[in-house]
């Protein structure tokens, strides 16, 4: 189902929600930085990768909460929110996968699913529309695998704490893969009746 915003958008680009997506672009590089050092020699900086994380997931949280309840959903937002998502997951499927904590056939997977939007939004373009919006099975998703990717950087652990983040960890990495591509049919879904609806028109 398609969340429905009924709230006026503003043209503002400086607003706290806005400042908070761009503040999650920025930690990207960071994140991917810090995960892949131990690859090229440098100390393992795990600890602080999760960190990034972590705070990424918070102001994911925070620029939705705070834009709705200030009224402050801009064009902008709309456009940065679901692009942090994307990079967030992006690379930390680089970095997870570099490192050998992930498969190559659930990167595979979660990159096919990225492909096919990509092939979608510009179906959308041709026809004059704006890329769809982010659904409830969307967020789900990316949460899902917001809390599976650090949980799988620290199942590499000894001990009852790693042994208990590699359940927890497939676990959400499941769900989330299951989601990601639930929302994403129901994108394509979407993608036809609107293409569908327009020839129909012509």
């Amino acid at each position: 189902m398609e969340v429905q915003e009924t709230r006026v958008q503003t043209d503002r680009v400086l607003t706290i929600p806005n400042i908070l997506s761009m503040a999650r672009l920025v930690g990207v590089p960071v994140f991917l930085w810090l995960i892949l050092w131990p690859v090229f020699g440098g100390p393992n900086c795990d600890v602080w990768a999760l960190v990034v994380l972590m705070l990424s997931g918070i102001s994911d949280y925070l620029d939705g909460k705070l834009a709705r309840r200030w009224n402050q959903i801009s064009k902008l937002g709309r456009l940065l929110d679901p692009a942090a998502d994307r990079l967030y997951i992006l690379s930390t499927l680089v970095g997870l996968t570099w490192r050998e904590i992930l498969p190559l056939w659930l990167t595979g997977l979660l990159l096919a699913r990225e492909l096919m939007l990509l092939v979608m939004v510009g179906i959308l373009r041709r026809h004059g529309y704006p890329p769809p919006q982010v659904n409830f099975l969307g967020k789900a998703a990316t949460f899902n695998l917001m809390y599976a990717f650090p949980l799988l950087l620290l199942s590499g652990s000894s001990g009852w704490l790693g042994s208990l983040a590699a359940i927890f960890g497939w676990a959400f990495a499941g769900w989330g893969t299951t989601l990601y591509w639930w929302a994403g049919i129901l994108y394509v879904v979407q993608v036809r009746r609107l293409v569908r609806a327009d020839s129909q028109a012509d």
